[in-house]
């Protein structure tokens, strides 16, 4: 079993190299090993994003259109594992985490998955409520965040992968998708709840309270036309890390 860890990166030469480094760390510390490699989707970065990544000796792929969904793509159309597992360039992964996910991969009863998700470092008071909010709508929906989402490669060729028309919430229309694909085949879409993936929590401090409010009220007035447009996502789009 070979598991291919895609990685898209957008202005992401600060904390790249922490989470490669956290990959291949947690791999290590798995027994039995398991195979893997990592791809870095280099998404028409304007920093030494590639570089960084090229420097640390792992696969390197470039998207030109700044689109979430279509960076992952991307980088899962050079994977040769039997299983994808996509991070987030400022997320650091565990070994209690892979190994978790892991486990679920071996037991051969799922389709794929997520986990649970933290911050590295605490947030301001306003954002703090947000993990346990998400987690709580993760577990009863079993939507995967896009920080740690995994799931096996045939079932993600199948269902066409990421969509390409969305510029964010990609991941909860994978996870839809995958857990359709696995129940008519009689296997689940799990969220590890026993190890958390961990992310930076940076946007709080960048775009701050008045950034937040913003982006919710796009949402709610209307979610899809926000969803389809990088100018109404300034909190991924700006290129400000």
């Amino acid at each position: 079993m070979k598991i291919s860890v895609v990685i898209p990166a957008f202005n992401e030469e600060k904390l790249l190299g922490l989470c490669i480094d956290s990959v291949r760390a947690a791999f290590a510390a798995q027994e039995p090993r398991a195979e893997h490699e990592i791809i870095v989707c280099d998404n028409n970065s304007s920093d030494a994003t590639a570089a960084l990544a090229a420097a640390r000796g792992v696969k390197v792929v470039f998207e030109p259109l700044n689109r979430i969904g279509g960076a992952r793509n991307c980088g899962a159309a050079a994977a040769a594992g039997g299983w994808l597992l996509f991070l987030d360039a400022d997320s650091v992964l565990s070994a209690a985490t892979l190994r978790a996910a892991l486990q679920l991969m071996r037991g051969g009863a799922v389709a794929g998955g997520g986990a649970v998700v933290g911050f590295l470092s605490r947030p301001p008071w306003w954002g703090r409520w947000m993990p346990a909010a998400w987690n709580l709508i993760s577990r009863v929906f079993s939507l995967a965040a896009g920080s740690f989402v995994f799931c096996r490669a045939d079932a993600f060729r199948a269902v066409g992968g990421f969509s390409c028309q969305l510029y964010a919430a990609d991941e909860f229309q994978l996870s839809l998708a995958v857990r359709r694909w696995g129940r008519a085949r009689g296997l689940a879409f799990s969220i590890i709840t026993s190890a958390p993936h961990f992310s930076s929590s940076r946007k709080f401090f960048m775009h701050g309270f008045p950034g937040l409010v913003k982006l919710s009220a796009s949402l709610l007035v209307s979610p899809l036309r926000s969803l389809k447009s990088a100018a109404h996502l300034p909190l991924y789009y700006d290129g400000k890390r």
